[in-house]
């Protein structure tokens, strides 16, 4: 039979590499930091920041927008598209 060994953990070496890249800044909701309340869905060049070139909107964790400024932004974008002042899919 086969005998059973304990379980090793390794130890990651206690390099910066390894410290910097646990201790990320955490990023600041850009309008709480600006004291934007509300979102404007006519304000094109602010919500341009927020989707991709091919028109998604961008995720929270990749802008750093709180939840409810997020559910505001969203909804702002899906009203421009429907405006047609941004467009729903853009070309390649």
């Amino acid at each position: 039979m086969r005998e059973e060994q304990p379980q090793q953990r390794r130890q990651r070496p206690s390099s910066p590499e390894y410290s910097d890249a646990r201790s990320k800044k955490r990023k600041r909701c850009p309008f709480t930091a600006a004291g934007i309340r509300e979102i404007d869905y006519k304000d094109i060049d602010t919500l341009s920041k927020f989707i991709t070139e091919r028109g998604k909107i961008l995720p929270r964790r990749i802008t750093g927008v709180s939840s409810y400024h997020q559910r505001k932004l969203t909804t702002a974008i899906k009203r421009a598209r429907h405006v047609a002042l941004l467009p729903f899919v853009a070309e390649v």
